[in-house]
């Protein structure tokens, strides 16, 4: 495949991008980060294509695959992509997809075409030869800018939001640019007029962290620089969970560069903060999790889970296992008027706080015999159920998903289903109302991916054969009726539900 070079005005694309969310008056949730909001959900509350309905007949089906050029470091590969749906440059339309490799390496995927539409690779050394836990290189997913409010829960069952037509493009005469334009300036005029609403801010960049620790932020519409790398991390500190909010841009570290924990950027100031985890390392793949107030929520390996502040990461509240390692990354969700965070243990617990107190009389668990979590997501059903879902088990493994219930006047968690076995299974993610699980796969097995009833359990549907290698730096991710997965082999696979071209 040929590389593209992109040549739109990354000022043109941000003023049609903001003309059309003028058009459109609301943004439906995306997947923008690891674990696709602030919350760490993995949870897209809508589609307009996607359902345990549209699920159970034929239909959703493996699409394509585009193999990249980037080399492995370790097992790490490609990280998970990050999407948009609604991206408008100088061609029109567009659908993109934004993915990182671990030699340091960034790719813009057209999602609608299946091909690359530009690729970055940073002029840094070799990566070092690392380990399992430290393998050196980019490890960090890509991130959008995204808010640490709550995803719209309107949308829950349906919505306006995906891909429902080709991509296309609308030419005017030489000279005077895609009839769009007009319309655009005049919609975002009237958007950034109307009292009280804010003025319209909307994605031009993606950013990235290097292999050396640096900064990056990319225009979305070439992958050119938007400005200089900034100083930010050790290098080669097997950084996880890069999110950008309010022009403040987080991480969390392992124990890789001897100074684990969680990591700011004033992208004004260039500032670093800096929340050092007395002990153990940040747990989980997902990085920390942020409440509707800004508050950072971070899991470590000895036991603890902590609140910090925003900017300055100043330790705020803190709470401990009694003698579990922590191993997922935390989720945060609203409850009957409640902020909640849910992280696992390894004694195969699943702790639930109340996020004001961090305390344990807010807290439940739950302990299943065989079954150890290592990653969790969470999303709420049309009945207004809120769910917890959960991976465990490496190399065999299941699925399994709980009711957050209220009993007494204690909040906890009722077993709802257990999927049949999957080696190695990662993050699942839910996309209105199906859970999309990976059996991660080895060396000796290939990927499988799982569609199945977020309500039930009951399998929907799976890729089979159609997977050729194992998962493990890769993840789901999704919107607009379709969903992405990346391989060990480079490989980024697209599987739902056809667009005509």
């Amino acid at each position: 495949m040929t590389l593209r070079k992109l040549s739109a005005l990354p000022m043109l694309s941000l003023v049609m991008a903001a003309g059309l969310e003028a058009q459109l008056g609301r943004r439906e949730a995306e997947w923008m980060i690891s674990g696709a909001d602030a919350q760490r959900s993995h949870w897209i509350p809508a589609d307009a294509r996607i359902s345990r309905e549209s699920l159970a007949k034929p239909g959703f089906q493996f699409l394509w695959k585009v193999k990249l050029d980037n080399k492995p470091v370790g097992l790490n590969s490609l990280t998970p992509a990050v999407l948009i749906d609604r991206y408008i440059g100088y061609r029109g339309f567009r659908s993109l997809a934004f993915l990182a490799g671990s030699s340091n390496s960034v790719f813009a995927i057209d999602t609608d075409l299946s091909r690359v539409e530009w690729q970055q690779h940073l002029p840094l050394p070799p990566p070092p030869a690392g380990s399992a836990a430290c393998p050196g290189g980019l490890t960090a997913n890509v991130a959008r800018t995204t808010s640490a409010t709550y995803p719209p829960l309107e949308a829950v069952g349906g919505g306006l939001g995906g891909r429902g037509s080709p991509a296309r493009s609308d030419l005017a005469r030489p000279g005077e640019g895609a009839v769009t334009i007009p319309a655009a300036l005049s919609a975002i005029a009237r958007a950034n007029s109307a009292a009280p609403r804010p003025r319209v801010r909307l994605p031009a960049e993606i950013y990235l962290i290097a292999g050396d620790g640096k900064f990056h932020s990319l225009y979305m519409s070439n992958g050119m620089e938007a400005g200089p790398p900034l100083d930010f991390l050790p290098p080669n500190s097997n950084a996880q969970g890069l999110i950008v909010s309010e022009d403040i841009a987080y991480a969390a570290t392992g124990d890789c560069s001897g100074r684990s924990g969680v990591w700011s950027l004033d992208l004004g100031s260039r500032q670093v903060s800096h929340w050092e985890a007395s002990a153990g390392a940040v747990a989980g793949s997902a990085g920390p999790a942020f409440g509707p107030d800004g508050t950072l929520y971070a899991a470590t390996s000895a036991g603890r889970l902590v609140s910090l502040s925003a900017r300055d990461l100043h330790l705020i509240r803190s709470y401990m296992t009694g003698g579990s390692a922590f191993t997922s990354s935390p989720v945060v969700f609203p409850y009957k008027g409640k902020t909640l965070v849910a992280a696992a243990s390894g004694d195969g617990a699943i702790h639930l706080l109340d996020a004001q107190s961090l305390t344990g009389s807010t807290s439940s668990v739950y302990a299943a015999k065989g079954f150890a979590p290592t990653a969790l997501a969470t999303w709420q059903d049309l009945d207004g159920v809120r769910w917890i879902v959960a991976a465990a088990g490496s190399p065999r493994g299941a699925i399994a998903a709980w009711r957050v219930v209220e009993r007494g006047g204690a909040i906890t968690l009722e077993l709802g289903w257990r999927s049949a076995d999957m080696v190695a299974p990662l993050t699942p993610a839910i996309i209105n109302g199906v859970v999309f699980a990976i059996s991660g796969g080895d060396r000796s097995s290939p990927a499988i991916l799982y569609a199945l009833d977020g309500t039930t359990g009951k399998k929907l549907w799976d890729s089979g054969p159609t997977i050729t290698s194992f998962v493990h730096s890769g993840g789901i991710s999704g919107q607009a009726g379709q969903v992405y997965l990346e391989t060990y082999d480079e490989t980024l696979y697209a599987f739902g539900f056809p667009v005509e071209h």
